[in-house]
């Protein structure tokens, strides 16, 4: 009788144990988000957002929308983040000079499409529109 308390409680033990590794929220960025809610982080906002909440979002024009893309601006517009696949961090981050139309950084382009849409460019070939 006393072995199959003292198995059962092992057993119930490592049930408890084991589960800790698989809650949700144990995968904090360096930021504090949680990767698996789908959190990142911003640079612009200065906080965690989830890019599939967000207004402005691009789909990927070389697989017909398959990919999304996230775009969020500074409030007095001169920054915009992007968020796309293949940035290193998650997030590239374009700046505009003056009274231009377009935000810039490296090979990235991010300039007004359409009423009010917004083209992606990187290399100047359109990626996400």
């Amino acid at each position: 009788m006393k072995k199959t308390i003292l198995l059962s409680t092992m057993f119930l033990g490592s049930l408890v144990f084991a589960q800790k590794g698989i809650i949700k929220g144990g995968d904090r960025d360096a930021h504090g988000c949680i990767g698996s809610a789908g959190y990142t982080y911003s640079q612009i906002k200065k906080d965690c957002i989830r890019t599939f909440e967000q207004k402005i979002k691009l789909k990927e024009v070389a697989t017909n929308g398959d990919y999304m893309a996230a775009v969020i601006f500074s409030k007095n517009m001169k920054k915009a983040e992007v968020f796309v696949k293949d940035a290193e961090g998650g997030s590239v981050i374009l700046t505009r000079s003056g009274r231009a139309k377009a935000w810039k950084n490296g090979g990235y382009v991010l300039i007004p499409y359409k009423k009010n849409g917004y083209q992606l460019k990187k290399d100047n070939i359109v990626i996400y529109q």
